[in-house]
């Protein structure tokens, strides 16, 4: 049933789905309609809530194109690769190639979700390279919706980082949430882990038939082996130069050491891709090799430059027309002590497919759900992890964040759209249940 349903979004989206950017378009038009229509905003004003904000995730798209690159290069360095082809030669079967894609992918998104969301695709596009009865688009789909699926329980969540750190925006109203409430409670745990479960099964069942797998193909090819001549001038030796490699590398060591002992195992985006540049740079060990790494990884990133500002400008109408306030109102005037969890979690989620940034959501979005909690009684936790439950699902809706994964695999949105909306029915009935069962044992 699964698989006739998938065929079914594919075929759809295939004829009606335009790439990435136009859907980024879109929902430009639609917030603004909703702007002048819904909060009587003028164009004009529209415009400039658009304009104010279409900049505003300059340091995250740089965050986010260091994440694919230097991921890509870290995958790259022979001993990974090494690693990767090792572990990508062990399935055999369509079946077992995508049990195992999606547990990598779960695995590197538990840890990091961008690591998930890079170390996952490329190590999809590898086990399709050796399993050609592997349909190359569900392996890419099936390592994306694992990491989403792990990402509740992730130990780089924002929302719940950012409720544990001193001095956030709403300590003074909420204090300080431990972890053991949010990362590591029963809510963000079930969802997590249950829904990976539900995930494998439905990739199972929605695996092509033989005849109509489409296979990997050679020219996609996103790494090859880099033949580095021997150096013959200074300059040359200068690049090759493993004292240079291995002093710099000494330097950021030493930094990372005092980072982890005085802040823990704290995994934020500026420390993931310092770590990430500094472990490249030791395992391809020289500079040249590095950089040529660095350099064919950029091609992928095209996406993300591109479409993020719009992203942004998207969030700045909506959160400068008051558009997420009016959702998260509307959501809480029809729940009560049962169904405030259920609504929090919907409300999160229709929010991201505008705002898909974790952080700007919450900081937009919870001092609502948070005050709304209070009259009902209800733990600031169980915001924090409602909110950000949903904000997480819809990701499976919003090509946000699938555009590292596109950009590597050389696939369309249309290519892995129909499996990433089976997925994320399934995710939503799952999480729906937890979300409104769990508070209710508490």
């Amino acid at each position: 049933m699964l698989r006739s349903v998938s065929q079914r979004f594919n075929v759809a989206v295939e004829n009606y789905l335009p790439n990435a950017f136009i859907f980024a378009i879109f929902l430009t038009f639609i917030t603004l309609v909703l702007g002048m229509t819904i909060t009587d905003q003028s164009l004009t004003e529209m415009s400039t809530h658009w304009y104010s904000g279409f900049w505003n995730f300059l340091a995250f798209t740089t965050q986010m194109v260091l994440i694919l690159v230097t991921g890509y290069a870290l995958v790259k360095a022979p001993p990974v690769q090494r690693l990767m082809l090792k572990v990508a030669s062990i399935p055999k079967t369509q079946k077992s190639a995508v049990i195992i894609t999606i547990l990598v992918a779960a695995a590197a998104g538990y840890l990091s979700w961008g690591l998930g969301f890079v170390l996952g695709t490329l190590f999809a596009i590898e086990v399709a390279k050796n399993v050609k009865a592997a349909d190359f688009r569900l392996l890419v789909a099936a390592a994306y919706t694992g990491t989403i699926a792990i990402l509740p329980a992730s130990i780089t969540i924002t929302a719940p980082l950012l409720v544990n750190t001193p001095e956030h925006s709403l300590e003074e109203q909420i204090g300080l949430i431990p972890l053991g409430e949010t990362i590591f409670s029963p809510m963000l745990l079930l969802t997590a882990f249950v829904g990976l479960a539900v995930v494998i099964i439905a990739y199972l069942l929605m695996m092509p038939k033989k005849d109509e797998v489409v296979a990997f193909k050679a020219d996609a090819e996103t790494f090859k082996a880099e033949k580095i001549q021997p150096a013959r001038t200074f300059a040359e030796k200068l690049d090759r130069s493993k004292i240079i490699n291995y002093a710099i590398v000494a330097l950021g060591t030493l930094w990372l050491v005092q980072y982890f002992m005085e802040n823990g195992f704290n995994l934020e985006l500026n420390i993931l891709n310092f770590f990430f540049i500094m472990l490249g740079l030791a395992l391809h060990g020289s500079p040249l090799s590095y950089v040529n790494a660095i350099t064919s990884g950029m091609p992928p990133a095209s996406g993300i430059l591109l479409q993020f500002p719009f992203y942004a400008g998207i969030m700045g109408m909506m959160a400068g027309a008051g558009l997420i306030t009016v959702i998260s109102d509307a959501f809480v005037a029809i729940s009560n002590e049962v169904t405030f969890p259920l609504f929090s979690f919907l409300s999160a989620a229709i929010v991201n497919i505008f705002v898909p940034s974790a952080g700007g959501q919450w900081q937009i979005q919870g001092p609502i759900m948070i005050e709304a909690a209070k009259a009902f009684n209800i733990s600031p936790a169980v915001v924090v992890n409602t909110v950000t439950i949903g904000d997480i699902l819809t990701n499976l809706l919003q090509p946000f964040f699938v555009l590292p994964a596109l950009g590597l695999s050389g696939l369309g949105l249309k290519d892995i759209w129909g499996y990433c909306l089976v997925s994320l029915i399934l995710l939503m009935i799952v999480a729906g249940t937890i979300v409104t069962v769990i508070p209710m044992m508490m």
